[in-house]
């Protein structure tokens, strides 16, 4: 069993950050203008999955659901004065389950994510 390095630590704990950043700027935007501010959101939050995969592999992804999940698990909560920014309507419930939408990163090929070399077979 390996042990777990400080460079990875770092990365996990950038990705974390980088999932909450996602949360909270989607949160904000995902109902300025719908249907596409909507859209705009959960394509964020497909980027940062895809960049959590080429980063760190399939834990990545995990790490970035999971801030992405929590900071709007958290905003969606009433504020002082009874008003919320994630209402339950479908575009709220559709954001809400919008970290599912790293998960998509996870479906896609391994190969895509390599860093070896393409065969020269292929060049014509």
């Amino acid at each position: 069993m390996d042990l777990i390095s400080g460079r990875q630590i770092g990365r996990y704990l950038a990705l974390l950050l980088v999932g909450v950043l996602v949360g909270v700027v989607g949160t904000g935007v995902h109902r300025a203008e719908a249907p596409w501010g909507l859209i705009l959101a959960l394509v964020t939050v497909a980027a940062a999955g895809v960049l959590a995969r080429a980063w760190v592999g399939w834990v990545g992804v995990l790490v970035i659901a999971l801030g992405v999940f929590t900071t709007v698990s958290v905003l969606a909560g009433q504020g002082p004065g009874g008003d919320v920014l994630v209402a339950l309507e479908p575009i709220g419930v559709i954001w809400y389950s919008g970290a599912l939408a790293a998960g998509l990163a996870a479906a896609l090929p391994r190969r895509w994510f390599s860093g070896a070399p393409v065969g020269q077979g292929a060049q014509a």
